[in-house]
């Protein structure tokens, strides 16, 4: 399973983030990496550089063997709030389709 990622200019995303979230990411979905070929993670700040409530974007979007690609979002306050959220409604849904 490989883990692309891509932020918008507001966002770090530097290396040490990287590892983390890919660490996160593989350890949360290694009931599914045999299905799951790339998961793209995009990264963005709704309100660019003025603050908001809820303004973080994720959207996972997971390649599957076989299948459609399928792509989930979450919008919260902070980068690991969103990348949180995405990735519960991304093992629903992998959940869903896979048992």
């Amino acid at each position: 399973m490989k883990i692309q990622f891509n932020t918008d200019k507001t966002i770090n995303g530097d290396e040490r983030q990287q590892q983390y979230y890919t660490s996160l990411l593989t350890e949360e979905l290694k009931n599914y990496q045999s299905h799951i070929t790339r998961i793209e993670v995009h990264l963005s700040d709704e309100n660019g550089k003025k603050e908001g409530v809820g303004d973080i974007l994720c959207l996972l979007d997971a390649r599957l063997e076989g299948r459609q690609p399928m792509a989930v979002s979450h919008q919260d306050d902070t980068v690991e709030l969103a990348v949180s959220g995405a990735l519960e409604k991304l093992k629903n849904a992998l959940e869903t389709i896979l048992g």
